[in-house]
């Protein structure tokens, strides 16, 4: 696959040069429409940023739990995927002259489990990553160091349930990983306002725990 050949919806900002990427990953069954709600946000609290939702790069969904039971992504395939979506990113980087410090991944259940993996996979060529409602489909043997990783999920999703991303974070933790876990009560498998705004609260006042290290 060519990356430049995805179909992909752009948010550009106006008469300025991007100095941000966010690359959005809708989930499965979805289309690059269901994550314009999240993309506009992301392009009003970032005006300086690119925020591209590239179609069809998700996978069926893969929750840590059952995908291998289930006869949906397997190992190959999900490592295709993770490859696919890593072409995707660096493309998008040199096209724009983006650092990968400078680029966030964001993907809600199918997107958000291919997002873990692709972190998993390649630590750092994206900075930051918003998971919602996602899961590892295999848990990292260690943690990212040049990634952030923020876990939102609704307390009553049913597709990933929340006690399998509580695991995750828990693996996280102990992983020494720099990652946060925001549970929004009464929600379901959903890409909800509620969500998104504290994804941008998490983007806008979270330090990366790489820079107090660095000191």
């Amino acid at each position: 696959m060519n990356p430049l050949d995805t179909e992909t919806i752009e948010l550009l900002p106006v008469g300025a040069t991007p100095r941000q990427l966010f690359v959005l990953l809708h989930d499965a069954g979805g289309t690059a429409a269901d994550m314009l709600e999240l993309g506009n946000l992301l392009g009003g609290a970032f005006p300086e940023a690119a925020v591209l939702i590239p179609e069809g790069l998700s996978g069926p969904h893969a929750d840590a739990a059952g995908a291998a039971a289930a006869g949906l992504d397997d190992a190959a395939a999900l490592a295709a995927r993770v490859e696919a979506l890593a072409a995707f990113v660096r493309a998008q980087q040199q096209r724009f002259e983006i650092l990968q410090s400078d680029t966030a991944l964001a993907g809600f259940g199918a997107g958000a489990s291919l997002a873990l993996a692709f972190s998993d996979a390649h630590d750092g060529l994206a900075g930051r990553l918003l998971s919602f409602g996602g899961g590892y489909q295999v848990w990292p043997a260690r943690a990212p160091a040049l990634t952030t990783l923020h876990l939102l999920h609704g307390q009553n999703d049913e597709v990933v349930p929340l006690a399998r991303t509580r695991s995750d974070f828990d693996h996280l933790m102990e992983l020494g990983a720099d990652a946060t876990l925001d549970v929004a009560r009464s929600l379901g498998h959903e890409l909800h306002p509620a969500l998104m705004d504290q994804a941008v609260t998490r983007l806008q006042t979270c330090v990366p725990l790489r820079a107090w290290t660095a000191v």
